[in-house]
């Protein structure tokens, strides 16, 4: 528990929030804002209505800006380094979390975080990638990239799910699985292999969320679920911007033009039907408003286990694999 309550940092505020690139113009507004407020509330000059016409300015220049967002640019929102993580969103919608460690074969990677957990009174197994907020805490998660022994503990904390039959809820948020030469020698295809294998008949339900990056098989290993739901801006793609970029045109020059072509965005996977559903953010992405953020999760969830848990074992498992069979086209030539 204590590596948990460390790992939750105070939300930001708009003053001390950091801006995207694209977020020049409602930058500068909040920081006209904050000094008319500053002058109001010092008595040098009754600023009220300065301070609502800018309020009313922050909010259209908002809505302009984030309702036609490119494909990078959600990729820059996904990646904010103030968005809430997986031990966040435990912190806020779950109560009496036990995490567990260890894959029983190598040691505990803390890129993988999962335990047992508590909402609105029902237990679930909670399962998620974890980035850290500074340099130690980055280091300490490997980034938020499993080596394999990660989903293996994955592996083994759903299993010990199926058998006291309680719910799995996964939170993907990774750039990848581990590149490393050692992850490949202990088995890094082989253990994300098993899992999607395992996950598919697994006889309980299992809703994944993806609430930041979920790129390639680092998110597949974990993303196996009766429902799969992505933030709204968050992105799912076999293959990074920046490394579809560089293989295609030998440098991440083009980064901008590989997110709109691979697709990844959340109203492009749901329009694909790759994914079963979309979570509203605030206006601006979950780290404006984390308690919006963290009320819209939990609803998903709720929702969306009520539904799965009425549904027979048989009936679930089966229809678990329809859907993943369904997805992808194949013409045959006679």
């Amino acid at each position: 528990m204590h590596a948990l309550l460390c790992s939750v940092n105070s939300q930001p505020t708009m003053s001390t929030i950091q801006w995207l690139d694209f977020e020049k113009d409602i930058a500068e507004l909040h920081e006209q804002l904050a000094k008319a407020k500053d002058t109001h509330e010092k008595g040098k000059l009754n600023m009220t209505d300065m301070i609502q016409t800018l309020e009313s300015k922050i909010m259209e220049a908002q809505k302009a800006i984030y309702s036609g967002l490119s494909g990078w640019q959600k990729v820059q929102i996904s990646r904010h380094p103030e968005r809430p993580y997986t031990l966040d969103y435990i912190e806020h919608i779950a109560t009496n979390f036990i995490e567990l460690h260890g894959d029983r074969q190598v040691k505990d990677d803390k890129a993988i975080v999962g335990g047992f957990g508590q909402i609105d009174g029902e237990t679930y197994m909670i399962i998620g990638q974890q980035k850290g907020r500074n340099t130690k805490q980055r280091q300490y998660r490997n980034f938020g990239m499993p080596n394999p022994e990660g989903y293996r503990k994955a592996l083994r904390l759903m299993k010990l799910a199926e058998k006291f039959n309680k719910p799995v809820i996964t939170f993907i948020d990774t750039p990848g699985a581990s590149p490393g030469l050692e992850a490949e020698e202990r088995g890094q295809g082989e253990a994300i292999a098993k899992n999607l294998f395992e996950m598919a008949t697994l006889s309980v339900p299992i809703v994944c969320i993806v609430i930041g990056e979920g790129a390639s098989g680092g998110a597949l290993g974990i993303g196996a679920g009766d429902k799969v739901l992505m933030m709204q801006y968050t992105w799912y793609s076999v293959i990074s911007p920046e490394s579809c970029s560089s293989i295609l045109w030998r440098t991440w020059d083009k980064k901008e033009q590989a997110a709109d072509a691979l697709k990844l965005s959340a109203e492009d996977m749901l329009k694909n039907k790759l994914i079963d559903g979309i979570i509203q953010e605030p206006l601006g992405g979950a780290h404006h408003d984390p308690e919006m953020a963290y009320k819209n999760v939990k609803a998903a969830i709720v929702r969306e286990m009520k539904a799965l848990k009425a549904l027979k074992t048989d009936e679930l498992v089966k229809q678990r694999i329809e859907k993943f069979s369904a997805m992808g086209v194949v013409e045959e030539e006679e």
